[in-house]
């Protein structure tokens, strides 16, 4: 059983004087939960250790697929293979930050992954900066949580920098590149993670700018703003494989500014590799006997209670839990359905006395930094709950 901790909640008020507007689901009731996870100090360092054995994991599966030519059977569009190879080969393509689902790490419930939000997490937010604010907002102790996720992620933006080196070198070394920063216009969390981020980026010591998606200029020997300043970086809060499949053009282009070393694109593009649900099938069969991955394949498991998942998918759409005769027991209708499935293993997740289900969210950026919770039924979806944490 999820043990909680009842806490008084931000107000409306409160969370939009932080930036905070999407505070209320659309059947109008609250997204953030008026309740704390309570773990222990050896829980957070499980999950802390998890998500580092995963990572590397995550990059030794990478390379498999790029020197076995796996591509297709992740479901990796075309256009963009050149982009993810050229990513991989040099390290100034920094991974900047991403987001690992897992079930379990509660009451004695082994850890196991669900999947790696790599390429466009959020959550960001919520995690960063909300759990704070109500750890505060209650007289409780602000350190009492497995949170360092703002500062992770600033050491990570010196890092394109100084890469593997002390980031006390970025000072010495950081020659005003700047970074801009987009998302598409109308989403608010989108719009909010993504100037968290550039805050973040600012803070670390860049030049940073905004620009809404649908007004940066791009040509092969650049990326630029509205009013024709070049930067060195780009942050793009948009999925890859959509900008491969409803943008080919731009795919092409982004793929010649990388090759022509004229600009560098944030997430890098392997992170399609790790974001494809398929790697999970790639990682199974590596790593067969890891204690945190799930029996994993393309093809149904017969016999076996599994979850039927799109490689690309997001907030649970497409999803299917289907039972070991091959009955489907809960799905979720979305726009994912034409991509390819991959079935994993079915886990239970940890659940509270009202029966309501809690997967964790641990981000990573260079290491596992910051832990949080979703809240909902069996498949969690955009209604889904944002849940924090505090170490009792």
């Amino acid at each position: 059983m999820v043990r909680l901790k009842n806490i008084k909640p931000l107000k409306n008020e409160q969370l939009e004087e932080l930036g905070f507007t999407w505070h209320t689901d659309s059947d109008s009731s609250r997204y953030i939960s008026n309740a704390l996870v309570k773990i222990t100090q050896e829980e957070a360092e499980a999950y802390y250790e998890a998500v580092n054995e995963l990572y590397d994991m995550y990059a030794e599966a990478a390379e498999y697929v790029i020197e076995n030519n796996l591509f297709f059977e992740l479901g990796i569009p075309f256009n963009l293979i050149d982009a993810i190879k050229k990513s991989w080969e040099n390290d100034v393509h920094w991974h900047v930050y991403g987001r690992f689902d897992l079930a379990g790490g509660l009451e004695g419930k082994p850890i196991k992954l669900l999947e790696f939000n790599a390429d466009t997490p959020t959550s960001l937010f919520e995690t960063a900066l909300l759990q704070w604010a109500l750890l505060k907002e209650n007289s409780l102790d602000e350190e009492s949580q497995f949170n360092n996720v703002y500062d992770a992620i600033k050491e990570n933006f010196k890092r394109l920098i100084t890469l593997f080196e002390d980031t006390e070198l970025f000072d010495e070394r950081y020659d005003g590149w700047k970074i801009l920063f987009s998302s598409i216009h109308g989403n608010d969390e989108e719009e909010a993670t993504t100037k968290l981020l550039r805050q973040i980026a600012t803070d670390a010591g860049f030049n940073t700018g905004f620009e809404y998606l649908q007004n940066v200029k791009f040509d092969e020997e650049g990326i630029y703003d509205r009013d024709d300043n070049r930067y060195e970086y780009w942050f793009k809060l948009y999925p890859w494989e959509d900008i491969a499949i409803d943008e080919p053009e731009l795919a092409t282009t982004l793929s010649n500014i990388m090759q022509n070393q004229s600009a560098i694109i944030l997430n890098p593009a392997y992170t399609l590799l790790f974001q494809s649900k398929g790697i999970l099938k790639i990682l199974y069969d590596l790593f067969p006997d890891s204690p945190y991955l799930l029996k994993t394949s393309f093809e149904p498991l017969k016999g076996i209670k599994h979850v039927q998942k799109s490689v690309f998918g997001r907030e649970g759409a497409n999803v299917k839990i289907v039972d070991s005769e091959g009955s489907i027991l809960h799905e979720q209708d979305g726009p994912y359905g034409n991509y390819k499935k991959v079935y994993q293993e079915y886990v239970e997740l940890n659940s509270d006395e009202n029966k309501e289900k809690y997967q964790a969210g641990v981000f990573f950026a260079y290491e596992a930094c910051g832990l949080s919770f979703r809240k909902g039924g069996e498949i969690l979806n955009n209604m889904s709950k944002f849940v924090g944490h505090i170490i009792d």
